[in-house]
C-alpha cells in the first residue's frame, strides 16, 4: 500500500512542478486549499454513506477518493505521506 500511496503522491507533486492541461489534480491545486478542504469534507461524507448502505466495494472506492484528496492537501501544505508515517510510528511504536 505504501508504494501505491508514494506513487500517487509523486504524481501530485509532479503536477505541482509540471502542470498538465486537463489534469484534475492541477484543477484542485489551482483552486487552492479551501476548495481541497471542501472536497475532503464531501468525500468524508461519502465514506460515511457508503459504510451505512452501499457495500464494501463502494466503501473502498470512497476511502480511495478521500485518501487521494488528503494527499493533495498534504502536497499543498508542503507535507508528505512520510510525515503521516512518522506520526503513526510515534503513536504505535513508542
Amino acid at each position: 500500500m505504501t508504494d501505491t500511496i508514494d506513487r500517487v503522491f509523486a504524481v501530485i507533486t509532479d503536477r505541482q512542478k509540471n502542470p498538465k492541461e486537463g489534469s484534475y489534480t492541477n484543477r484542485l491545486l489551482d483552486e487552492g486549499q479551501d476548495e481541497i478542504l471542501k472536497k475532503i469534507g464531501e468525500e468524508a461524507i461519502e465514506v460515511i454513506l457508503a459504510t451505512s448502505s452501499q457495500g464494501d466495494e463502494r466503501l473502498i472506492s470512497e476511502v480511495a477518493d478521500l485518501t487521494y484528496h488528503c494527499l493533495v492537501l498534504l502536497a499543498v501544505r508542503g507535507l508528505s505521506p512520510a510525515d503521516i508515517a512518522t506520526e503513526l510510528d510515534r503513536r504505535y511504536h513508542p
